[in-house]
């Protein structure tokens, strides 16, 4: 009896190792995407218009895509990261660099999407030069967003930012405010909806385009609409970057008819970036 007692102890631990290891195996291993059905996460208006006409181009192949909208830029990232997502597109590539530096996410860029030029939006004023002293600017308050619309005020003789700022500047880098205008960070999707509060203010284009503006008809100021080098991009999980579903994605996410579809639709406010 004793000698089986041992044995049987001895079984179990066997058993409880093998399933030890078994267990990280398996956790390390990558599951790749579904073939047939994703879902993507998007930010509303111009990015759920486009995935949603590269889900149309998807469907005649029998390919589902669910598109999934928010209305900011941190949790299409974070659902993503966890799982809830297969993918998302709806972020420059600098956004996605600076989000996976801060959090540790294990996703990245998957192929280029469009570039959205940011533009400064006013009801009040048709040059930034008539900004009079103490106006109130609202700029995104995310990184990245907010460094592009420093930089583009910087640019429109505003403001000088401190040299050597990076990517996660924020209003406390601005070293000259000779008008001392105030700026206001506020979360981006919230930024059209005070611009009666404000003397301007730098808004997204998907943003934008939710409130009826866009850069050609209603921008007092913007970013170059060419060769803009903040492109958005399509993002996944770095263990699925080459999977068979993310690749048929990008060939309709890239096609002719996509592209034709972003012309004619955006006329010039949203660019391929591909």
């Amino acid at each position: 009896m004793k000698k089986l007692g041992k044995g049987i102890l001895l079984s179990v631990a066997v058993l409880a190792v093998g399933g030890l290891l078994a267990g990280c195996g398996s956790k390390d291993e990558a599951k790749p995407l579904d073939e047939k059905k994703v879902t993507i996460g998007v930010t509303s208006g111009p990015h759920q218009q486009i995935i949603e006409e590269v889900a149309r181009q998807a469907k005649k192949d029998d390919i589902e895509i669910n598109v999934k909208s928010f209305d900011d830029y941190n949790t299409p990232n974070s659902a993503l990261s966890d799982g809830d997502l297969d993918g998302n597109s709806y972020q420059t590539f600098s956004f996605l660099e600076q989000q996976v530096k801060d959090k540790d996410y294990k996703i990245e860029s998957a192929f280029k999407t469009v570039a959205f030029p940011l533009g400064v939006y006013s009801k009040k004023i048709t040059d930034l030069s008539k900004l009079q002293s103490g106006d109130k600017i609202g700029v995104p308050n995310d990184p990245t967003n907010e460094y592009r619309a420093l930089k583009l005020l910087e640019e429109a003789g505003v403001l000088k930012l401190k040299d050597g700022v990076e990517v996660k500047a924020t209003k406390n880098d601005v070293d000259k405010n000779p008008k001392n205008i105030e700026i206001v960070e506020l979360e981006a999707s919230q930024i059209p909806s005070q611009l009666d509060e404000l003397a301007a203010a730098a808004i997204n284009t998907n943003f934008a385009f939710g409130a009826g503006l866009t850069i050609n008809d209603d921008a007092i100021y913007n970013e170059p609409l060419k060769d803009n080098p903040n492109y958005n991009v399509f993002a996944v999980r770095t263990e699925n970057k080459d999977d068979k579903i993310v690749k048929e994605i990008k060939k309709y996410y890239q096609s002719d008819e996509t592209k034709k579809f972003i012309e004619k639709e955006f006329k010039g406010s949203v660019v391929p970036a591909f």
